[in-house]
């Protein structure tokens, strides 16, 4: 059942499409003229209004205009009893959603009127859908009121709305991936797509592909055409996650496509062009990779028009406390039970730990304290399983680790200063501790095993003397 509006100057038409309309279950209420109409949805909300296109003093296209001027969006369906190509394109294109000629029968108004409130029904729904959207875009929240995350955030602010690429610096579990989401949620590109594509989890031999798409038959495998990344990222945003992890070859590809914002597929030969904002994230230094030949310089100047970092945990400790809060929230919602109390000790406790996997293990360690823990307060005994013996020292600013873990730069080791040096020390350890398994030793040093591949065919450098 719908509220429905009649809008005519002939009571003998007001007469018709009443009891047309009562028929169908709606309820319909008549007026003589648009000033009226007016005043009448002023009053009361209807879902659809029937109007005749001449009237005196206002037509019916004049009230689609009016209602529209005022904010109303209801829908309109046009009569008129002089029919004409020219009145029902400028009907529709006033903004009317039907256009009949008169005589109007019972028949040709169900099918109007159901196709109209289809509509409304249709709108209702994507309005709906548009505040879920939002609303899951308001659960990716960025929580933070330290003086490092507030200027971050200013940053974003700054660059969002513009088409600018941007490069997020960062190590890994910092949150680059929301980061680069809040870019795209707070442009003019946020009803656009947002695709994310991480550089270090795809297959060496697909990662073309997945940028690029192909065509049927460009490879084994390949049955049907498929689109890529860039493709399926327009009028959006795309995320290239962990960039410097992306084969060289490929890169001078992808320098091609930021430059001129078109490609073609793999297999194929035609020129698609794209309009794509990029941004990129990265856990290494990419200055460094450069100069070790592993990055393009040129895709580099590309990807470095502005340049955000994403600070580690430990150098945010004022944000631990709302950032414990809103996981405590966030979990307890999802487990259904109670959120229990967090002292004022526990904060503490939490915020002298150093955090070497980030906000990322700060959430985990939350969450796995709430389902140990039995009581109605989480007391620093709730994370003694995450955090014993791994007690963040501000001195050193590091967590001691297990036997047989890098040794501090203060142990003596010759060469504990080169970055290099401690690189390839940590991953021997890590490979000695997992038995040489490098699934399990990638874990540990919190890179990709793709990453460890990568790094265990770099030549040694040789030590200084």
């Amino acid at each position: 059942m719908a509220m429905i509006l009649c809008v005519d100057d002939e009571p003998a038409i007001q007469a018709v499409v009443g009891r047309a309309l009562q028929r169908l279950g709606h309820i319909c209420r008549a007026v003589a003229s648009a000033s009226e109409a007016l005043r009448a949805v002023a009053e009361s909300p209807f879902d659809l209004i029937v109007a005749d296109y001449q009237m005196p003093e206002q037509t019916g296209l004049d009230l689609v205009r009016l209602l529209a001027a005022q904010g109303y969006r209801i829908p309109v369906i046009l009569m008129t009893g002089y029919s004409s190509v020219e009145h029902a394109v400028a009907s529709i294109k006033g903004g009317a959603v039907d256009y009949l000629t008169k005589p109007v029968t019972p028949e040709m108004l169900e099918i109007a009127v159901t196709q109209a409130l289809e509509f409304v029904r249709l709108r209702r729904e994507n309005e709906r859908f548009r505040r879920e959207l939002l609303r899951v875009r308001s659960s990716r929240a960025l929580i933070g009121i330290s003086q490092p995350w507030r200027q971050l955030m200013e940053i974003v602010d700054s660059v969002a709305p513009t088409r600018a690429t941007v490069l997020v610096e960062g190590e890994s579990g910092t949150g680059k991936e929301l980061i680069a989401r809040a870019l795209h949620d707070r442009s003019g590109r946020a009803d656009g797509p947002f695709v994310s594509l991480n550089c270090a989890a795809l297959p060496e031999g697909l990662v073309e592909s997945a940028l690029f798409g192909h065509e049927k038959g460009a490879f084994t495998g390949a049955t049907v055409r498929t689109a890529g990344a860039f493709e399926r990222a327009h009028g959006g945003t795309l995320l290239l996650d962990e960039i410097s992890e992306m084969r060289l070859d490929l890169q001078a590809k992808l320098l091609r496509v930021i430059q001129e914002q078109e490609f073609e597929r793999v297999g194929g030969g035609r020129t698609i062009k794209v309009d794509v904002r990029l941004v990129a994230t990265t856990n290494r230094d990419l200055r460094r990779e450069v100069a070790a030949g592993r990055f393009r310089q040129d895709l580099f100047y590309r990807l470095d028009v502005v340049r955000v970092r994403s600070p580690a945990l430990r150098d945010r400790p004022d944000d631990i406390p709302p950032l414990t809060q809103y996981f405590l929230k966030r979990a307890t919602e999802h487990l259904g039970i109670e959120p229990p109390i967090l002292p004022p000790e526990t904060l503490a406790h939490l915020q002298g730990y150093h955090w070497p996997g980030n906000v990322r293990e700060l959430s985990n360690a939350v969450e796995r304290a709430i389902i140990l823990s039995r009581g109605r307060e989480l007391l620093p005994a709730s994370f003694s399983s995450h955090l014993e013996d791994r007690t963040y020292d501000p001195v050193r600013r590091q967590v001691p680790g297990p036997p047989g873990a890098m040794p501090a730069p203060d142990e003596g080791v010759e060469g504990s200063f080169d970055l290099d040096s401690l690189e390839r020390r940590a991953i021997a350890r890590a490979l000695e501790a997992t038995g040489g398994h490098r699934s399990k030793a990638a874990r540990l040093l919190g890179i990709s095993e793709r990453t460890l591949r990568n790094k265990l065919k770099l030549p040694v450098p040789p030590r200084a003397s």
